[in-house]
Protein backbone atom coordinates (compact mmCIF):
# COMPACT_ATOMS: atom_id res chain seq x y z
CA UNK A 1 0.00 0.00 0.00
CA UNK A 2 1.46 3.40 -0.95
CA UNK A 3 2.24 5.89 1.72
CA UNK A 4 0.08 9.01 1.65
CA UNK A 5 1.57 12.01 0.13
CA UNK A 6 2.06 14.83 2.51
CA UNK A 7 -0.20 17.76 2.05
CA UNK A 8 1.36 21.04 1.07
CA UNK A 9 1.68 23.42 3.89
CA UNK A 10 -1.05 25.92 4.20
CA UNK A 11 -0.38 29.46 3.99
CA UNK A 12 -1.01 31.37 7.05
CA UNK A 13 -3.69 33.76 6.37
CA UNK A 14 -5.75 35.64 8.71
CA UNK A 15 -9.05 33.99 9.63
CA UNK A 16 -11.04 36.62 8.07
CA UNK A 17 -9.50 36.02 4.72
CA UNK A 18 -9.86 32.18 4.43
CA UNK A 19 -11.69 30.98 1.37
CA UNK A 20 -15.04 29.26 1.80
CA UNK A 21 -14.83 25.48 2.35
CA UNK A 22 -16.86 23.19 0.09
CA UNK A 23 -17.35 19.42 -0.34
CA UNK A 24 -15.71 19.52 -3.73
CA UNK A 25 -12.60 21.09 -2.27
CA UNK A 26 -12.66 18.45 0.47
CA UNK A 27 -12.89 15.53 -1.96
CA UNK A 28 -10.27 17.19 -4.19
CA UNK A 29 -7.79 17.44 -1.41
CA UNK A 30 -8.42 13.79 -0.25
CA UNK A 31 -6.26 11.25 -1.95
CA UNK A 32 -7.50 7.98 -3.37
CA UNK A 33 -6.05 5.92 -0.53
CA UNK A 34 -7.69 8.10 2.04
CA UNK A 35 -10.93 7.85 0.13
CA UNK A 36 -10.56 4.11 -0.07
CA UNK A 37 -9.86 3.95 3.60
CA UNK A 38 -12.88 6.10 4.28
CA UNK A 39 -15.06 3.92 2.09
CA UNK A 40 -13.72 0.84 3.80
CA UNK A 41 -14.37 2.38 7.18
CA UNK A 42 -17.87 3.36 6.07
CA UNK A 43 -18.54 -0.12 4.67
CA UNK A 44 -17.15 -1.66 7.83
CA UNK A 45 -19.27 0.58 9.96
CA UNK A 46 -22.29 -0.17 7.81
CA UNK A 47 -21.64 -3.90 8.01
CA UNK A 48 -21.01 -3.62 11.74
CA UNK A 49 -24.20 -1.72 12.19
CA UNK A 50 -26.08 -4.16 9.98
CA UNK A 51 -24.56 -7.13 11.79
CA UNK A 52 -25.26 -5.54 15.09
CA UNK A 53 -28.82 -4.86 14.03
CA UNK A 54 -29.15 -8.40 12.69
CA UNK A 55 -27.67 -9.69 15.90
CA UNK A 56 -30.13 -7.63 17.89
CA UNK A 57 -32.95 -8.92 15.73
CA UNK A 58 -31.65 -12.45 16.18
CA UNK A 59 -31.39 -11.89 19.92
CA UNK A 60 -34.90 -10.51 19.96
CA UNK A 61 -36.15 -13.41 17.87
CA UNK A 62 -34.20 -15.83 20.05
CA UNK A 63 -35.60 -14.23 23.16
CA UNK A 64 -39.04 -14.38 21.62
CA UNK A 65 -38.48 -17.99 20.67
CA UNK A 66 -37.14 -18.74 24.10
CA UNK A 67 -40.14 -17.00 25.61
CA UNK A 68 -42.43 -18.93 23.27
CA UNK A 69 -40.58 -22.12 24.08
CA UNK A 70 -40.76 -21.30 27.76
CA UNK A 71 -44.51 -20.68 27.44
CA UNK A 72 -44.86 -23.79 25.36
CA UNK A 73 -42.85 -25.77 27.87
CA UNK A 74 -45.00 -24.41 30.68
CA UNK A 75 -48.10 -25.25 28.70
CA UNK A 76 -46.67 -28.65 27.95
CA UNK A 77 -45.82 -29.04 31.60
CA UNK A 78 -49.36 -28.11 32.51
CA UNK A 79 -50.69 -30.47 29.89
CA UNK A 80 -48.33 -33.13 31.12
CA UNK A 81 -49.40 -32.60 34.72
CA UNK A 82 -53.03 -32.64 33.65
CA UNK A 83 -52.41 -35.73 31.58
CA UNK A 84 -50.67 -37.38 34.52
CA UNK A 85 -53.61 -36.50 36.76
CA UNK A 86 -56.03 -37.87 34.17
CA UNK A 87 -53.89 -40.99 33.86
CA UNK A 88 -53.93 -41.39 37.63
CA UNK A 89 -57.69 -40.88 37.68
CA UNK A 90 -58.11 -43.33 34.84
CA UNK A 91 -55.85 -45.76 36.65
CA UNK A 92 -57.90 -45.49 39.83
CA UNK A 93 -61.10 -45.84 37.80
CA UNK A 94 -59.64 -48.82 36.03
CA UNK A 95 -58.73 -50.36 39.36
CA UNK A 96 -62.28 -49.72 40.61
CA UNK A 97 -63.71 -51.14 37.41
CA UNK A 98 -61.52 -54.19 37.72
CA UNK A 99 -62.61 -54.62 41.33
CA UNK A 100 -66.27 -54.21 40.37
CA UNK A 101 -65.83 -56.57 37.45
CA UNK A 102 -64.28 -59.15 39.75
CA UNK A 103 -67.11 -58.58 42.23
CA UNK A 104 -69.66 -58.89 39.42
CA UNK A 105 -68.01 -62.09 38.28
CA UNK A 106 -68.12 -63.49 41.81
CA UNK A 107 -71.76 -62.42 42.18
CA UNK A 108 -72.59 -63.97 38.84
CA UNK A 109 -70.95 -67.22 39.88
CA UNK A 110 -72.81 -67.07 43.20
CA UNK A 111 -76.09 -66.40 41.38
CA UNK A 112 -75.47 -69.28 39.01
CA UNK A 113 -74.74 -71.56 41.93
CA UNK A 114 -77.80 -70.25 43.73
CA UNK A 115 -79.96 -70.74 40.65
CA UNK A 116 -78.62 -74.24 40.26
CA UNK A 117 -79.28 -74.96 43.92
CA UNK A 118 -82.75 -73.43 43.70
CA UNK A 119 -83.52 -75.38 40.56
CA UNK A 120 -82.40 -78.60 42.19
CA UNK A 121 -84.20 -77.69 45.40
CA UNK A 122 -87.34 -76.79 43.46
CA UNK A 123 -87.32 -80.14 41.69
CA UNK A 124 -86.70 -81.95 44.96
CA UNK A 125 -89.50 -79.99 46.61
CA UNK A 126 -91.85 -80.80 43.75
CA UNK A 127 -90.97 -84.50 43.98
CA UNK A 128 -91.51 -84.42 47.74
CA UNK A 129 -94.92 -82.77 47.18
CA UNK A 130 -95.81 -85.44 44.61
CA UNK A 131 -94.81 -88.16 47.05
CA UNK A 132 -96.87 -86.54 49.81
CA UNK A 133 -99.91 -86.26 47.53
CA UNK A 134 -99.65 -89.92 46.58
CA UNK A 135 -99.43 -90.84 50.27
CA UNK A 136 -102.56 -88.76 50.96
CA UNK A 137 -104.40 -90.49 48.10
CA UNK A 138 -103.35 -93.90 49.44
CA UNK A 139 -104.52 -93.03 52.95
CA UNK A 140 -107.85 -91.73 51.68
CA UNK A 141 -108.46 -94.98 49.81
CA UNK A 142 -107.30 -97.27 52.60
CA UNK A 143 -108.89 -95.50 55.56
CA UNK A 144 -112.13 -94.07 54.19
CA UNK A 145 -112.38 -95.19 50.54
CA UNK A 146 -112.80 -91.54 49.67
CA UNK A 147 -112.41 -91.77 45.91
CA UNK A 148 -113.03 -88.05 45.33
CA UNK A 149 -110.27 -86.94 47.70
CA UNK A 150 -107.85 -89.52 46.28
CA UNK A 151 -108.66 -88.43 42.74
CA UNK A 152 -108.01 -84.77 43.61
CA UNK A 153 -104.67 -85.69 45.17
CA UNK A 154 -103.60 -87.72 42.13
CA UNK A 155 -104.60 -84.94 39.73
CA UNK A 156 -102.59 -82.43 41.78
CA UNK A 157 -99.56 -84.74 41.69
CA UNK A 158 -99.85 -85.12 37.92
CA UNK A 159 -100.05 -81.30 37.55
CA UNK A 160 -96.84 -80.93 39.61
CA UNK A 161 -95.02 -83.40 37.39
CA UNK A 162 -96.29 -81.67 34.26
CA UNK A 163 -94.89 -78.31 35.40
CA UNK A 164 -91.47 -79.89 35.99
CA UNK A 165 -91.38 -80.86 32.27
CA UNK A 166 -88.73 -83.58 32.63
CA UNK A 167 -88.60 -86.42 30.08
CA UNK A 168 -87.56 -88.86 32.81
CA UNK A 169 -90.95 -88.36 34.50
CA UNK A 170 -92.97 -89.64 31.54
CA UNK A 171 -93.16 -93.18 32.93
CA UNK A 172 -94.21 -91.89 36.33
CA UNK A 173 -96.92 -89.66 34.84
CA UNK A 174 -98.21 -92.60 32.83
CA UNK A 175 -98.51 -94.71 36.00
CA UNK A 176 -100.37 -91.92 37.81
CA UNK A 177 -102.62 -91.45 34.77
CA UNK A 178 -103.57 -95.13 34.88
CA UNK A 179 -104.44 -94.79 38.58
CA UNK A 180 -106.59 -91.73 37.83
CA UNK A 181 -108.45 -93.64 35.10
CA UNK A 182 -109.09 -96.57 37.50
CA UNK A 183 -110.43 -94.25 40.19
CA UNK A 184 -112.76 -92.54 37.74
CA UNK A 185 -114.11 -95.94 36.67
CA UNK A 186 -114.67 -97.09 40.27
CA UNK A 187 -118.16 -96.71 41.85
CA UNK A 188 -118.22 -93.93 44.40
CA UNK A 189 -119.46 -94.70 47.91
CA UNK A 190 -120.40 -91.43 49.56
CA UNK A 191 -119.34 -92.23 53.11
CA UNK A 192 -120.05 -88.75 54.51
CA UNK A 193 -123.62 -88.91 53.19
CA UNK A 194 -124.14 -92.42 54.61
CA UNK A 195 -122.69 -91.31 57.94
CA UNK A 196 -125.02 -88.31 57.98
CA UNK A 197 -128.02 -90.59 57.33
CA UNK A 198 -126.96 -92.81 60.25
CA UNK A 199 -126.68 -89.72 62.46
CA UNK A 200 -130.22 -88.77 61.46
CA UNK A 201 -131.45 -92.25 62.47
CA UNK A 202 -129.64 -91.97 65.82
CA UNK A 203 -131.24 -88.59 66.53
CA UNK A 204 -134.74 -89.81 65.67
CA UNK A 205 -134.60 -92.89 67.94
CA UNK A 206 -136.18 -90.93 70.77
CA UNK A 207 -139.18 -90.10 68.56
CA UNK A 208 -140.12 -93.73 67.85
CA UNK A 209 -143.28 -94.77 69.71
CA UNK A 210 -143.29 -98.05 71.60
CA UNK A 211 -145.84 -100.69 70.73
CA UNK A 212 -147.91 -100.22 73.94
CA UNK A 213 -147.79 -96.44 74.17
CA UNK A 214 -151.24 -94.82 73.87
CA UNK A 215 -149.75 -91.96 71.86
CA UNK A 216 -149.51 -94.29 68.87
CA UNK A 217 -153.33 -94.68 68.62
CA UNK A 218 -155.50 -92.41 66.63
CA UNK A 219 -156.36 -89.19 68.38
CA UNK A 220 -159.31 -89.38 70.64
CA UNK A 221 -162.49 -87.87 69.30
CA UNK A 222 -163.73 -84.96 71.28
CA UNK A 223 -167.22 -85.08 72.73
CA UNK A 224 -169.95 -83.80 70.50
CA UNK A 225 -170.54 -80.17 71.04
CA UNK A 226 -173.89 -79.34 72.51
CA UNK A 227 -176.24 -76.69 71.34
CA UNK A 228 -177.17 -73.83 73.60
CA UNK A 229 -180.77 -75.06 73.80
CA UNK A 230 -179.67 -78.48 75.12
CA UNK A 231 -180.33 -79.08 78.76
CA UNK A 232 -177.57 -79.34 81.30
CA UNK A 233 -178.38 -82.93 82.25
CA UNK A 234 -178.04 -84.07 78.60
CA UNK A 235 -174.61 -82.39 78.36
CA UNK A 236 -173.51 -84.13 81.54
CA UNK A 237 -174.63 -87.53 80.25
CA UNK A 238 -172.70 -86.99 76.99
CA UNK A 239 -169.46 -86.23 78.82
CA UNK A 240 -169.88 -89.26 81.08
CA UNK A 241 -170.41 -91.52 78.07
CA UNK A 242 -167.30 -90.12 76.37
CA UNK A 243 -165.10 -90.77 79.41
CA UNK A 244 -166.53 -94.31 79.78
CA UNK A 245 -165.58 -95.16 76.23
CA UNK A 246 -161.96 -94.16 76.92
CA UNK A 247 -161.63 -96.60 79.82
CA UNK A 248 -161.57 -99.68 77.59
CA UNK A 249 -159.80 -99.94 74.20
CA UNK A 250 -159.57 -103.06 72.08
CA UNK A 251 -156.90 -103.12 69.31
CA UNK A 252 -155.36 -105.84 67.14
CA UNK A 253 -151.56 -105.27 67.11
CA UNK A 254 -150.80 -108.36 65.02
CA UNK A 255 -148.32 -109.59 67.65
CA UNK A 256 -148.74 -112.69 69.80
CA UNK A 257 -147.03 -110.98 72.74
CA UNK A 258 -146.59 -107.31 73.45
CA UNK A 259 -143.39 -106.57 75.36
CA UNK A 260 -144.08 -104.28 78.26
CA UNK A 261 -141.11 -102.28 79.46
CA UNK A 262 -140.80 -100.11 82.54
CA UNK A 263 -139.61 -96.54 81.97
CA UNK A 264 -136.01 -97.36 83.01
CA UNK A 265 -135.76 -100.25 80.57
CA UNK A 266 -137.33 -98.12 77.86
CA UNK A 267 -134.48 -95.62 78.32
CA UNK A 268 -131.85 -98.36 78.06
CA UNK A 269 -133.60 -99.83 75.01
CA UNK A 270 -133.32 -96.56 73.14
CA UNK A 271 -129.70 -96.07 74.26
CA UNK A 272 -128.75 -99.60 73.15
CA UNK A 273 -130.40 -98.91 69.82
CA UNK A 274 -128.25 -95.79 69.46
CA UNK A 275 -125.13 -97.76 70.38
CA UNK A 276 -125.93 -100.31 67.68
CA UNK A 277 -126.26 -97.53 65.13
CA UNK A 278 -122.98 -96.00 66.31
CA UNK A 279 -121.30 -99.39 65.90
CA UNK A 280 -122.74 -99.60 62.40
CA UNK A 281 -121.28 -96.16 61.69
CA UNK A 282 -117.82 -97.28 62.84
CA UNK A 283 -118.11 -100.35 60.62
CA UNK A 284 -119.08 -98.03 57.75
CA UNK A 285 -115.97 -95.91 58.23
CA UNK A 286 -113.83 -99.06 58.43
CA UNK A 287 -115.48 -100.52 55.29
CA UNK A 288 -116.52 -103.55 57.30
CA UNK A 289 -119.62 -104.47 55.35
CA UNK A 290 -120.31 -107.64 57.36
CA UNK A 291 -120.52 -105.94 60.76
CA UNK A 292 -122.28 -102.93 59.21
CA UNK A 293 -125.14 -105.04 57.88
CA UNK A 294 -125.22 -107.25 61.01
CA UNK A 295 -125.68 -104.22 63.28
CA UNK A 296 -128.42 -102.84 61.05
CA UNK A 297 -130.23 -106.20 61.08
CA UNK A 298 -130.10 -106.21 64.88
CA UNK A 299 -131.47 -102.66 64.93
CA UNK A 300 -134.27 -103.68 62.58
CA UNK A 301 -135.16 -106.71 64.71
CA UNK A 302 -135.34 -104.67 67.92
CA UNK A 303 -137.38 -101.97 66.22
CA UNK A 304 -139.95 -104.41 64.89
CA UNK A 305 -140.19 -106.11 68.30
CA UNK A 306 -140.44 -103.16 70.69
CA UNK A 307 -141.72 -100.28 68.57
CA UNK A 308 -144.97 -99.62 66.77
CA UNK A 309 -144.37 -100.55 63.13
CA UNK A 310 -147.79 -99.24 62.13
CA UNK A 311 -146.78 -95.72 63.10
CA UNK A 312 -145.79 -93.44 60.23
CA UNK A 313 -142.65 -92.31 62.06
CA UNK A 314 -141.49 -95.87 62.68
CA UNK A 315 -142.32 -96.90 59.11
CA UNK A 316 -140.20 -94.13 57.61
CA UNK A 317 -137.42 -94.88 60.07
CA UNK A 318 -137.39 -98.59 59.12
CA UNK A 319 -137.46 -97.75 55.40
CA UNK A 320 -134.39 -95.53 55.74
CA UNK A 321 -132.64 -98.21 57.81
CA UNK A 322 -133.35 -100.86 55.16
CA UNK A 323 -131.94 -98.61 52.43
CA UNK A 324 -128.73 -98.24 54.42
CA UNK A 325 -128.54 -102.00 54.96
CA UNK A 326 -128.71 -102.55 51.20
CA UNK A 327 -125.61 -100.38 50.56
CA UNK A 328 -122.51 -102.16 49.24
CA UNK A 329 -119.29 -101.09 50.90
CA UNK A 330 -116.77 -103.56 49.51
CA UNK A 331 -115.43 -101.83 46.39
CA UNK A 332 -112.27 -102.91 44.61
CA UNK A 333 -109.97 -99.91 44.71
CA UNK A 334 -106.73 -99.48 42.72
CA UNK A 335 -103.39 -99.98 44.46
CA UNK A 336 -101.33 -96.77 44.46
CA UNK A 337 -98.22 -98.32 46.02
CA UNK A 338 -96.39 -98.88 42.67
CA UNK A 339 -96.72 -95.19 41.74
CA UNK A 340 -95.66 -94.11 45.22
CA UNK A 341 -92.63 -96.42 45.15
CA UNK A 342 -91.65 -95.15 41.68
CA UNK A 343 -91.65 -91.54 42.94
CA UNK A 344 -89.51 -92.50 45.93
CA UNK A 345 -87.00 -94.38 43.78
CA UNK A 346 -86.68 -91.46 41.35
CA UNK A 347 -86.15 -88.96 44.17
CA UNK A 348 -83.51 -91.16 45.80
CA UNK A 349 -81.69 -91.56 42.48
CA UNK A 350 -81.59 -87.76 42.03
CA UNK A 351 -80.21 -87.29 45.54
CA UNK A 352 -77.46 -89.85 44.92
CA UNK A 353 -76.57 -88.22 41.59
CA UNK A 354 -76.35 -84.79 43.27
CA UNK A 355 -73.86 -86.11 45.81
Amino acid sequence: MNEPTPLPPLESTPPSRLPPFSAADFFARISISQLTMAVIVVVFLWQWLAGHQALNEMQQQLAKKIAEMDGTSKANQLLMNRSQEEVRELSSKLVNLEARYAEAQSQRAALENLYHDLSSSRDETALAEVEQLLMIATQQLQLSSNIKAALIALQSADARLERMNLPALAVLRKSIGNDIAKLRASPDVDLPALSARLDSLIVSVDELPLVYQPSRATPRSQPTSVTPNESTWRQLLSEIWYEAKQLIRIENTGKAEIPLLPPSQEFFLRENLKLRLLTARLALLAHDETNFKQELKTVQRWTMRYFDTQSLTTGNWLAEQQKLAATTLNIELPDLDPSLQAVRNYRLSREKAAR
